[in-house]
């Protein structure tokens, strides 16, 4: 049961790397963050000044300089955001702002003690805060921004510079200063600034060359770039190129009434990583593709996989599409199909039905955590499948209950065991005409947030004889503990005499929301009494489509499918925690060295 270790710790891993990334961007409204940049430059600069005036001309006085600022701070953020990055998608007017809200407040920190520390300690205060606000804008603009070293560095000047003339209007209408003083100051401080900045993120960006052979501040882009505003083309670039080519099985049924059409379609393809990244989105896709084109309602539960198979870009899951739609008119169809039955031994329940000479056999460990399970396991059955007189077997993970720990009680051994003995009991059924039926419903209260994706919930249901079953798929990322039993009592309610609840463990939930996993498993953020509603709905609608069936099953082979292994993602999860601790070591040094070079040149003037 290995894969569901390293499945779980990978899961943590590309959490903790989640939580870094969204909490670099969670940030105010515009509106609000306009009102703060208000408040803090004219509220703050002006109290700031009062104290260096008599009370009329320190408010008169600090007023200018509070407005001031605030207009340059404004147009600096407009003129960032719409001429100097206007194609770096990141830097909205909305983060641009926070991010000289930020800055402010960062440089009021000098300005307030200096101001009870006489003129002159005052303005070297001030101007040893333009440095920091310099070199924190030039750290993000670095870091983050794709419009390349020149215009990020423009960027990082342009809000200090023009901020501090207002400073020395204010200076020398006070005293007689003359800003020729503090000129060196201002041209050096900037390159000093720069030079600190590069040289941080420089010394970041040789982790990931070394680890990787790529520059990890560019590969921290790439991510950011998803994350922030969905993009996905610049992360899967990197990853087609780390990745690895592997031939890739795809099974299906594929059933046919005299009016409608259904199918059940398993890749062996993992849906990961996350959010709208690789093969994330490939159920709901393959789904949506799939019934455009041949028609009906199509269901795509989880192989027995882990993240070793995740695909690295759109373009492999467009692959995998094409080929499924092509080969749908080869499936060989049958008439018959075998009642579905169930063994149960401890926590590991095993589900088959048999329809013509395919199996469709399902695994579950509910209501123990039922995550990823080994490839053996699904060679296994197939080739028991084979030694009882079957053609093939199409093996699904369930996938359908999880808890705060991974019980790992089960061995494999006893997987195989009652699988064995599950098949067995299907084999021995007679075989029967058969009715199907299928439909999907799509719920307007769960979106990507409460853990559904665009999937919804597919409902196919097999009448054997007198025996009813429902298949019920839905397009999430495992579900609660206890809830599979709470809707399987719903279904039996409504006079199915058995079920089974799947989910599809489509990443595109992941890395939407913050927490502990980064998602919401089906059931979590949801009211159950709604989505049991949705699942008796889709069931109902399902039953009433009922017809007599025929069933075609066929297993392609897709070669060549560019893949990138769960070792790969864990690398990559994990680099940013590396990365941020390299910076913690870095950091102190670097700027300390810059504070004392600016403090030096300060102390010429």
């Amino acid at each position: 049961m290995e894969n569901l270790v390293t499945g779980d710790s990978l899961n943590e891993s590309m959490g903790s790397a989640i939580k870094h990334y969204s909490s670099l961007f969670f940030l105010p409204s515009f509106t609000k963050t306009l009102a703060a940049l208000v408040v803090v430059c004219i509220g703050g600069l002006g109290l700031s000044t009062a104290f260096l005036l008599p009370a009329f001309e320190g408010l008169l006085y600090g007023l200018f300089l509070g407005v001031s600022s605030f207009a340059f701070t404004f147009l600096c953020d407009y003129l960032v955001t719409n001429v100097i990055l206007r194609k770096d998608a990141i830097f909205v007017i909305r983060r641009t702002s926070a991010l000289s809200l930020f800055c402010w407040i960062l440089w009021l920190v000098f300005i307030f003690p200096g101001v009870f520390l006489g003129f002159w300690l005052w303005v070297k205060l001030c101007l040893l805060g333009f440095g920091a606000v310099m070199t924190l804008r030039a750290v993000v603009f670095f870091s983050t921004s794709t419009a390349g070293l020149a215009r990020g560095a423009f960027a990082s000047w342009i809000h200090p510079f023009f901020c501090v003339i207002p400073f020395l209007v204010y200076w020398t209408m006070i005293s007689g200063f003359s800003f020729v003083q503090v000129l060196p100051f201002l041209i050096l401080a900037p390159i000093l600034s720069f030079a600190s900045a590069n040289l941080l993120v420089s010394l970041i960006d040789r982790l990931g060359r070394k680890s990787y052979g790529i520059p990890a501040m560019s590969l921290f882009r790439a991510f950011m770039l998803n994350w922030v505003v969905g993009l996905n083309a610049p992360i899967e670039q990197y990853f087609e190129k780390m990745g690895e080519d592997e031939d890739v099985e795809v099974s299906f049924l594929e059933f046919e009434t005299a009016n409608t059409k259904a199918a059940i379609i398993v890749p062996l393809v993992h849906p990961g990583p996350f959010k709208n990244i690789g093969s994330s989105l490939l159920p709901s896709l393959l789904k949506h593709e799939f019934e455009k084109s041949v028609g009906g309602d199509v269901s795509v539960p989880l192989g027995i996989l882990g993240h070793e198979l995740d695909l690295a870009s759109q373009a492999q899951n467009q692959k995998i599409i094409s080929n499924v739609i092509a080969s749908a008119r080869h499936a060989v169809f049958s008439e018959t199909a075998k009642p579905f039955v169930k063994s149960v031994e401890g926590n590991v329940t095993v589900s088959c039905q048999v329809f013509g000479d395919e199996a469709l056999l399902s695994f579950t460990l509910s209501p123990k955590t039922t995550e990823d399970l080994p490839q053996e396991l699904g060679r296994f059955v197939r080739d028991e499948a084979r030694n009882c007189g079957l053609k093939d077997a199409i093996v699904v993970n369930a996938h359908n209950s999880i808890t705060d720990t991974t019980d790992l009680e089960e061995s494999l051994d006893t997987l195989k065991a009652v699988a064995s003995n599950c098949l067995q009991k299907a084999v021995s059924s007679a075989s029967k005409l058969f009715q199907v039926g299928a439909a999907t419903v799509y719920p307007r209260e769960f979106s990507l947030e409460e853990g559904l994706g665009s999937g919804g919930i597919t409902v196919t249901v097999v009448k054997v004889a007198e025996q009813k079953t429902a298949y019920v798929v839905i397009d999430g990322n495992n579900m609660i503990s206890g809830l599979r039993e709470k809707l399987l009592s719903a279904l039996a309610s409504i006079n199915f005499d058995e079920s089974e609840v799947f989910t599809t463990d489509t990443h595109a939930v992941n890395a939407v929301v913050l927490g502990r996993r980064g998602y919401h498993p089906i059931g979590e953020s949801m009211d159950h009494e709604t989505l049991i509603g949705y699942i008796k709905e889709a069931a109902s609608t399902a039953v009433a489509r009922l017809e007599p069936c025929k069933v075609g099953s066929l297993t392609i082979t897709v070669p060549k499918v560019r893949v990138i292994g769960q070792s790969r993602i864990r690398a990559l999860s994990t680099l940013v925690d590396k990365a941020l601790q390299k910076a913690k070591r870095i950091v102190v040094p670097i700027f300390a060295l810059e504070g004392v070079l600016l403090i030096l040149l300060l102390a010429v003037l």
